[in-house]
C-alpha cells in the first residue's frame, strides 16, 4: 500500500496534520498502536480539554531555541483554532489565565478531528504497530504489524514519554536518532514534585490542603494554586515550576502572595491579641498550614505576646519558605515531556528535517514544551498545521 503521507501518531498534532494534508488533496494515512485515537485529548482538562489559551506567546514555551515555535504559532494561531471549534458547534468557556475549555466533554474535540479527517479523505488505522522505518529513493517504507506501507512523506507525531499507561513511548526519538538527528535531553514536565521523609513527616497532616501560592525557582515564578500530597507538592503552580526546577535546587514558596502577613498580624494584635499565634495566622491561611508555618518559624504563645522579631520570623516563613524537592513523580503522572528532537534539525516553517527530505516531526516529540493551560495543545495544532501545508 502506498500513500502520499503517513503520519505516525493519532494524537492532537497527528490528526490535525492529516486533515490539512488531505485537504490539499494528499492521500494521508494516520497510524497508531492504540485502540482509540486522541486519548490524551480525552483525559485533558479534567475531561473537558483545555484546547488552547488566549495568551499564546513564545516566552511561554521551553526549548533550547524558544523562538523556534514562533513561526508556526503566528501562522496558525489560537484564534484560528477557536474559529474551528466554533464552526463545529462546540460550546466553550474561559477559565483563569486565558485557559479555554469545552463546556461539555473533551470527546467533542476528538469527534471534530475525526469528522474533519473523514470529510477530507484522510484514513485512520489503529492497533497497528510500526516496527521500523527505511528511507528509499522515492520516500519511506514502514514495516508494520499490518504489512509493509510506503509513503512519499513521513510525519512523526508520536508524542513524548509522559503518561506511559496511555501508550506513550520513546519511539519517535528512536526514529530521529536513526536518521542522525540530535535529541535534547528529555525529562518529565508539568509534574508533581516529591520530597524526602523529613519534609513528608512535617507535612503528614496536610495532604489535601491547598492554598494560593507564588512559587519561584531561579528566574521563573508562577502564582497559582498549590496542593499538599502524600508524596510532596502538586497543583498548578507546582506543575508549572516543575518544568524549570532542576534536581538539587530549592523552591521559594510565598504562601500568602496577596497580602503582607507581617503587617496583617501586627494590625490584628489589637482586636485578636488573645488568640494563639497559630489561630491568628489561621485567620488568613488554612489552619493545618498555619500550624506548620508557626512551628517552622519557632514561635509560640498568643498574638499579643509576640515581638516584632517574632512576627517578622513568621512573615518570613510564610512569604519565603524554602523547600528542596528530591525529585518528581516522573513520566507516570507528567503532562508533558521536556526536551526531544532538536529544533536545530528542523525547518521552523515546515517542521521538515533539514537533512532528510520528506521527514517531519511535530507536536510533543519536538523540543518545544508549553506552560500548563492549553499551550501544548496549541503547539500541536500549529505544528501539525505547518507540516500539513507541505508534506
Amino acid at each position: 500500500m502506498s500513500y502520499d503521507v503517513i503520519i505516525i501518531g493519532a494524537g492532537a498534532a497527528g490528526m490535525f496534520c492529516a486533515i490539512e494534508a488531505a485537504r490539499r488533496g494528499r492521500q494521508a494515512l494516520v497510524l497508531d498502536h492504540a485502540r482509540k485515537p486522541g486519548e490524551k485529548i480525552r483525559i485533558s482538562g479534567g475531561g473537558r480539554c483545555n484546547f488552547t489559551n488566549l495568551q499564546i506567546a513564545p516566552e511561554k514555551f521551553l526549548s533550547q531555541n524558544p523562538r523556534f515555535a514562533l513561526s508556526a504559532l503566528k501562522r496558525y494561531t489560537q484564534w484560528d483554532f477557536i474559529a474551528r471549534v466554533d464552526a463545529a458547534g462546540i460550546a466553550w468557556h474561559e477559565k483563569t489565565l486565558g485557559q479555554l475549555f469545552c463546556d461539555g466533554s473533551a470527546q467533542q474535540i476528538i469527534d471534530m478531528l475525526l469528522r474533519e479527517m473523514a470529510e477530507a479523505g484522510a484514513k485512520l488505522r489503529l492497533e497497528t504497530e510500526v516496527n521500523g522505518v527505511k528511507a528509499q529513493a522515492d520516500g519511506y517504507q514502514l514495516d508494520t504489524s499490518e504489512g509493509a506501507l510506503h509513503c512519499k512523506s513521513l510525519v512523526v507525531a508520536t508524542g513524548g514519554k509522559s503518561i506511559p499507561k496511555m501508550g506513550a513511548t520513546g519511539f519517535g526519538y528512536r526514529i530521529a536518532e536513526q536518521f542522525g538527528l540530535a535529541i535534547e535531553e528529555t525529562r518529565a514536565g508539568l509534574v508533581p514534585l516529591t520530597f524526602d521523609p523529613h519534609f513528608l513527616a512535617k507535612t503528614k497532616a496536610l495532604p489535601g490542603v491547598s492554598a494560593e501560592a507564588e512559587i519561584s525557582s531561579g528566574n521563573a515564578m508562577f502564582k497559582e494554586g498549590m496542593l499538599f500530597t502524600h508524596r510532596g507538592l502538586s497543583g498548578p503552580s507546582i506543575l508549572q515550576i516543575s518544568s524549570y526546577w532542576k534536581e538539587g535546587g530549592a523552591l521559594a514558596l510565598n504562601l500568602a502572595p496577596s497580602q503582607d502577613i507581617g503587617a496583617t498580624l501586627h494590625a490584628d494584635r489589637q482586636s485578636y491579641g488573645k488568640l494563639s499565634i497559630k489561630n491568628a495566622l489561621a485567620r488568613h491561611l488554612p489552619e493545618k498550614l498555619a500550624s506548620l508555618l508557626v512551628s517552622e518559624a519557632g514561635v509560640s504563645g498568643n498574638l499579643a505576646d509576640q515581638s516584632k522579631t517574632a512576627l517578622a520570623a513568621i512573615a518570613d516563613t510564610v512569604h519565603r519558605w524554602s523547600v528542596k524537592p528530591t525529585g518528581s513523580e516522573g513520566y507516570r503522572t507528567a503532562e508533558v515531556t521536556l526536551g526531544g528532537v532538536s529544533t536545530d534539525a528542523l525547518d521552523a516553517k515546515t517542521m521538515e528535517t533539514k537533512s532528510q527530505a520528506g521527514l517531519y516531526f511535530i507536536g510533543e516529540v519536538v523540543d518545544v514544551t508549553g506552560w500548563l493551560g492549553g499551550y501544548n495543545f496549541q503547539w500541536a495544532w500549529s505544528s501539525g498545521w505547518a507540516a500539513g501545508q507541505v508534506c
